[in-house]
């Protein structure tokens, strides 16, 4: 089963770009500097930033199906971010470094089914569950911290 992984546009986040902390205080973003790396994975081009790097944390509504799945989460967008990640049959190093849950749903936004995977193991996860033809799409989430991470379709 074929399938496609997408990060967030960057285009919703770019106008908090470059904004002194107070002002993004205001709008309940905060700024961190990556300190190390593996740690602080954007969601824009899927990628653990390097050391040194700016990224926002910000809330985020990832689920916004008009169910009782709807949902929103922190997550970190790297200051700068130009193009999202979007990938067909690859999984991005950020995935595969950490828990991942896998969070299926139907086209109505009801969760259907939920895997939990590392490593190599992420891609049959999402080929057994994009298999159920009930299943429309994946949220793969950070599973320690529960952060949302990327989406995942059909290709």
């Amino acid at each position: 089963m074929s399938f496609r992984i997408r990060g967030l546009d960057p285009a919703p986040f770019r106008h908090l770009f470059g904004l002194p902390d107070e002002e993004l205080l205001r709008l309940n973003v905060k700024r961190a500097v990556a300190d190390r790396k593996p740690g602080f994975p954007d969601r824009v081009e899927l990628r653990d930033v390097e050391p040194g790097e700016s990224l926002l944390l910000l809330n985020y509504l990832h689920q916004p199906a008009d169910t009782p799945y709807r949902a929103s989460h922190a997550i970190f967008v790297r200051e700068g971010a130009a193009a999202a990640y979007d990938s067909v049959d690859e999984t991005p190093e950020c995935l595969r470094l950490r828990p991942i849950s896998l969070r299926a749903f139907d086209a109505a936004g009801m969760m259907v089914d939920a895997d939990l995977a590392s490593g190599r193991e992420v891609e049959a996860a999402i080929e057994r569950l994009l298999g159920n033809p009930a299943i429309a799409y994946i949220h793969a989430h950070y599973a320690r911290p529960g952060c949302y991470a990327a989406r995942i379709d059909r290709a």
